[in-house]
């Protein structure tokens, strides 16, 4: 009796779903992922914005649902902690990623700079380390940063 229980809950804390699971350390996502996070925590903690905007970009740059977003946060904020540099992570997904989808990643670090409405030098150091590791051009780069900053304007103009 007291083994059918504990099979039991070992069968549904093993349904429990993607808590339980995690990203690979190779998983292009996961290196995407703690890069962003890297970018929004540089200025202190994470705006409320800033969260919202990496768990929306998450979700429909890499198509997760809600819970494997959560996840794919969670392990990339661990990495990210224990990374000593960018090149791990800019290394994966270059072995990964194709140019667009490298530029994609830079555009999506754009996209959470511009969330709480202030870029500072740190931001955008980072932001042009990790696009030379990614070999996305000091242009394309520019580029990629206009048409989110001209996005933001944009859509606070909407507001």
């Amino acid at each position: 009796m007291l083994d059918r229980l504990r099979q039991f809950i070992t069968d549904v804390v093993s349904l429990a779903g993607p808590e339980q699971a995690g990203f690979a350390d190779d998983d292009y996502r996961l290196a995407a992922a703690a890069l962003l996070i890297h970018v929004i925590s540089l200025d202190g903690e994470p705006s409320a914005a800033e969260k919202r905007k990496l768990h929306a970009l998450l979700e429909y740059r890499f198509n997760l649902d809600h819970g494997t977003a959560d996840v794919l946060i969670r392990d990339a904020m661990r990495v990210e902690g224990e990374a000593v540099d960018l090149y791990h992570f800019t290394s994966v997904i270059m072995r990964s990623v194709s140019e667009e989808g490298r530029l994609r990643i830079v555009e999506m670090m754009w996209e959470l700079v511009y969330a709480d409405g202030h870029v500072s030098e740190f931001e955008e150091n980072v932001i042009w380390r990790a696009a030379d590791l990614l070999a996305v051009s000091a242009r394309e780069r520019i580029n990629l940063r206009q048409q989110v900053a001209d996005s933001a304007l944009d859509s606070d103009a909407v507001n």
